[in-house]
């Protein structure tokens, strides 16, 4: 079953897409545009650090 928002969502996309002819630079330029011309504050949050895991917390034995 197709779910008709995801439908209009890709239409809409397919049809952004065409008008810069695939350039996605072009693509995201028109988007951050509008995203500016929009007027809502933009958030950007420094990148988080990955958490340290199990195996990259173990000491390696040396080899010899």
């Amino acid at each position: 079953m197709k779910d008709p928002i995801v439908e209009e969502v890709r239409k809409h996309r397919m049809e952004h897409t065409r008008r810069f002819r695939g350039d996605l630079a072009a693509i995201c330029a028109d988007l951050r545009s509008v995203q500016m011309a929009s007027g809502h504050k933009v958030v950007r949050l420094a990148p988080r650090k990955p958490e340290p895991t199990k195996a990259s917390t173990r000491r390696l034995k040396p080899r010899g």
